[in-house]
Protein backbone atom coordinates (compact mmCIF):
# COMPACT_ATOMS: atom_id res chain seq x y z
CA UNK A 1 0.00 0.00 0.00
CA UNK A 2 2.80 2.40 0.89
CA UNK A 3 4.57 1.62 -2.40
CA UNK A 4 1.38 2.38 -4.30
CA UNK A 5 1.00 5.74 -2.53
CA UNK A 6 4.65 6.63 -3.23
CA UNK A 7 4.30 5.70 -6.90
CA UNK A 8 1.13 7.75 -7.14
CA UNK A 9 2.81 10.77 -5.57
CA UNK A 10 5.80 10.42 -7.91
CA UNK A 11 3.46 10.19 -10.88
CA UNK A 12 1.59 13.31 -9.78
CA UNK A 13 4.88 15.19 -9.19
CA UNK A 14 6.13 14.16 -12.63
CA UNK A 15 2.89 15.36 -14.26
CA UNK A 16 3.08 18.68 -12.38
CA UNK A 17 6.72 19.19 -13.39
CA UNK A 18 5.96 18.40 -17.04
CA UNK A 19 2.96 20.71 -16.95
CA UNK A 20 5.05 23.56 -15.50
CA UNK A 21 7.74 22.99 -18.11
CA UNK A 22 5.11 23.05 -20.84
CA UNK A 23 3.58 26.29 -19.51
CA UNK A 24 7.02 27.89 -19.18
CA UNK A 25 8.05 26.86 -22.69
CA UNK A 26 4.75 28.08 -24.13
CA UNK A 27 5.14 31.43 -22.36
CA UNK A 28 8.67 31.86 -23.73
CA UNK A 29 7.54 30.99 -27.27
CA UNK A 30 4.54 33.36 -27.14
CA UNK A 31 6.63 36.24 -25.73
CA UNK A 32 9.33 35.63 -28.33
CA UNK A 33 6.70 35.68 -31.08
CA UNK A 34 5.26 39.03 -29.97
CA UNK A 35 8.76 40.46 -29.46
CA UNK A 36 9.76 39.58 -33.02
CA UNK A 37 6.40 40.78 -34.36
CA UNK A 38 6.75 44.07 -32.45
CA UNK A 39 10.20 44.71 -33.88
CA UNK A 40 9.13 43.72 -37.40
CA UNK A 41 6.46 46.44 -37.62
CA UNK A 42 9.16 49.13 -37.49
CA UNK A 43 10.14 50.03 -41.04
CA UNK A 44 13.56 51.45 -41.76
CA UNK A 45 13.71 54.75 -43.60
CA UNK A 46 16.77 56.66 -44.84
CA UNK A 47 17.66 59.48 -42.46
CA UNK A 48 17.39 62.11 -45.19
CA UNK A 49 13.81 61.10 -46.09
CA UNK A 50 12.51 62.80 -42.97
CA UNK A 51 14.83 65.79 -43.14
CA UNK A 52 13.09 69.06 -44.01
CA UNK A 53 14.39 72.52 -44.72
CA UNK A 54 13.41 75.30 -42.29
CA UNK A 55 11.04 76.64 -44.95
CA UNK A 56 9.28 73.27 -45.18
CA UNK A 57 9.16 72.68 -41.44
CA UNK A 58 7.78 76.05 -40.44
CA UNK A 59 4.85 76.25 -42.81
CA UNK A 60 1.96 78.42 -41.64
CA UNK A 61 -0.37 76.26 -39.58
CA UNK A 62 -3.98 75.84 -40.59
CA UNK A 63 -6.52 77.14 -38.11
CA UNK A 64 -7.71 74.73 -35.44
CA UNK A 65 -11.19 74.76 -36.97
CA UNK A 66 -9.83 73.85 -40.41
CA UNK A 67 -7.58 71.08 -39.10
CA UNK A 68 -10.39 69.57 -37.05
CA UNK A 69 -12.71 69.70 -40.06
CA UNK A 70 -10.15 67.72 -42.06
CA UNK A 71 -9.54 65.11 -39.40
CA UNK A 72 -10.42 61.50 -40.11
CA UNK A 73 -11.67 59.83 -36.93
CA UNK A 74 -10.53 56.20 -36.88
CA UNK A 75 -12.46 53.35 -35.31
CA UNK A 76 -11.08 51.82 -32.12
CA UNK A 77 -8.21 49.47 -32.95
CA UNK A 78 -7.79 50.83 -36.48
CA UNK A 79 -4.41 51.77 -37.90
CA UNK A 80 -4.73 55.33 -39.16
CA UNK A 81 -1.18 56.53 -39.74
CA UNK A 82 2.55 56.25 -39.07
CA UNK A 83 5.05 57.92 -36.78
CA UNK A 84 8.31 58.78 -38.56
CA UNK A 85 11.36 59.34 -36.37
CA UNK A 86 14.23 60.64 -38.49
CA UNK A 87 16.80 60.30 -35.69
CA UNK A 88 16.05 56.57 -35.45
CA UNK A 89 15.40 56.07 -39.17
CA UNK A 90 12.12 54.43 -38.20
CA UNK A 91 8.55 54.39 -39.51
CA UNK A 92 6.05 52.85 -37.08
CA UNK A 93 2.30 52.22 -37.51
CA UNK A 94 -0.12 54.05 -35.20
CA UNK A 95 -3.32 52.38 -33.95
CA UNK A 96 -6.22 54.11 -32.23
CA UNK A 97 -6.35 52.67 -28.71
CA UNK A 98 -3.61 51.87 -26.22
CA UNK A 99 -4.53 48.40 -24.97
CA UNK A 100 -2.15 45.45 -25.33
CA UNK A 101 -3.86 44.44 -28.58
CA UNK A 102 -2.75 47.69 -30.22
CA UNK A 103 0.67 47.86 -28.53
CA UNK A 104 1.55 44.41 -29.88
CA UNK A 105 1.05 45.75 -33.41
CA UNK A 106 2.76 49.11 -33.14
CA UNK A 107 2.15 52.43 -31.37
CA UNK A 108 -1.06 53.03 -29.43
CA UNK A 109 -2.91 56.36 -29.53
CA UNK A 110 -4.54 56.90 -26.15
CA UNK A 111 -8.30 57.33 -26.42
CA UNK A 112 -9.84 60.74 -25.81
CA UNK A 113 -6.56 62.52 -26.45
CA UNK A 114 -6.11 64.89 -29.39
CA UNK A 115 -5.61 63.92 -33.01
CA UNK A 116 -2.73 65.35 -35.07
CA UNK A 117 -3.05 69.10 -35.56
CA UNK A 118 -5.64 69.68 -32.85
CA UNK A 119 -4.94 72.23 -30.13
CA UNK A 120 -4.58 69.73 -27.30
CA UNK A 121 -2.41 66.87 -26.11
CA UNK A 122 -2.00 63.87 -28.42
CA UNK A 123 -0.62 60.91 -26.44
CA UNK A 124 1.17 57.97 -28.08
CA UNK A 125 2.60 54.98 -26.22
CA UNK A 126 4.63 51.92 -27.14
CA UNK A 127 6.67 49.10 -25.66
CA UNK A 128 10.25 49.92 -24.69
CA UNK A 129 11.57 46.58 -25.96
CA UNK A 130 9.99 46.67 -29.44
CA UNK A 131 8.83 49.81 -31.28
CA UNK A 132 10.46 52.26 -28.83
CA UNK A 133 13.58 50.30 -27.92
CA UNK A 134 15.78 53.16 -29.24
CA UNK A 135 13.64 56.07 -28.01
CA UNK A 136 16.30 56.94 -25.43
CA UNK A 137 18.44 58.36 -28.26
CA UNK A 138 15.95 61.18 -28.85
CA UNK A 139 17.10 64.67 -27.82
CA UNK A 140 15.67 68.19 -27.72
CA UNK A 141 15.54 69.60 -31.23
CA UNK A 142 14.75 66.26 -32.92
CA UNK A 143 11.52 65.91 -34.89
CA UNK A 144 8.60 63.52 -35.03
CA UNK A 145 6.39 63.36 -38.11
CA UNK A 146 2.87 61.93 -37.95
CA UNK A 147 1.53 60.83 -41.33
CA UNK A 148 -2.23 60.29 -41.68
CA UNK A 149 -4.81 60.15 -44.47
CA UNK A 150 -5.55 63.82 -43.90
CA UNK A 151 -2.04 65.21 -43.76
CA UNK A 152 1.50 65.26 -42.44
CA UNK A 153 2.19 66.87 -39.07
CA UNK A 154 5.68 67.80 -37.87
CA UNK A 155 6.49 68.11 -34.16
CA UNK A 156 9.66 69.51 -32.60
CA UNK A 157 10.93 67.89 -29.38
CA UNK A 158 10.96 70.48 -26.60
CA UNK A 159 11.36 68.45 -23.44
CA UNK A 160 12.21 64.97 -22.14
CA UNK A 161 11.03 63.78 -18.73
CA UNK A 162 11.42 60.65 -16.62
CA UNK A 163 8.48 60.24 -14.26
CA UNK A 164 6.96 57.67 -11.94
CA UNK A 165 4.69 55.15 -13.71
CA UNK A 166 1.68 56.51 -11.83
CA UNK A 167 2.32 60.13 -12.82
CA UNK A 168 -0.74 61.27 -14.79
CA UNK A 169 0.42 64.84 -15.45
CA UNK A 170 1.93 63.77 -18.77
CA UNK A 171 -1.51 63.11 -20.27
CA UNK A 172 -3.30 66.26 -19.12
CA UNK A 173 -4.84 68.59 -21.75
CA UNK A 174 -2.59 71.22 -23.33
CA UNK A 175 -3.48 74.71 -24.61
CA UNK A 176 -1.70 74.10 -27.93
CA UNK A 177 -1.07 71.21 -30.32
CA UNK A 178 1.30 68.91 -28.44
CA UNK A 179 2.59 65.38 -29.01
CA UNK A 180 3.45 63.30 -25.94
CA UNK A 181 5.29 60.04 -26.56
CA UNK A 182 5.52 57.59 -23.64
CA UNK A 183 7.29 54.31 -22.99
CA UNK A 184 8.43 52.34 -19.93
CA UNK A 185 11.77 53.13 -18.28
CA UNK A 186 14.54 52.06 -17.65
CA UNK A 187 14.83 50.50 -21.10
CA UNK A 188 16.79 47.45 -19.95
CA UNK A 189 14.68 46.81 -16.84
CA UNK A 190 13.52 43.23 -16.29
CA UNK A 191 9.83 43.00 -15.36
CA UNK A 192 7.37 45.85 -14.84
CA UNK A 193 9.38 49.05 -15.13
CA UNK A 194 8.82 51.58 -12.30
CA UNK A 195 9.12 54.74 -14.40
CA UNK A 196 8.11 56.27 -17.72
CA UNK A 197 10.24 57.94 -20.39
CA UNK A 198 8.27 60.89 -21.75
CA UNK A 199 9.01 63.01 -24.82
CA UNK A 200 7.09 66.27 -25.31
CA UNK A 201 6.96 67.93 -28.72
CA UNK A 202 5.17 70.97 -30.17
CA UNK A 203 3.48 71.12 -33.56
CA UNK A 204 5.54 73.28 -35.90
CA UNK A 205 4.27 72.35 -39.35
CA UNK A 206 1.28 70.82 -41.10
CA UNK A 207 0.72 69.84 -44.70
CA UNK A 208 -2.59 68.55 -46.04
CA UNK A 209 -2.61 65.38 -48.12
Amino acid sequence: MLNFIRKRRMAIQTIVILLLLFIGLTTVIVNAYWFVKGISVVESIPHEVNESTPEQLFQPLASTEEVQRQQYKPAYGEQYGHLLISKLEAKIPIFYGSEEEQLKQGIGHMERTAFPGENNNMVLSGHRDTVFRHLGKIEKGDTFVVETKTGTFTYLVKKIRIVDKNNRTVIVPKPKATLTVITCYPFGFIGNAPKRFVVLADLIGEKAS
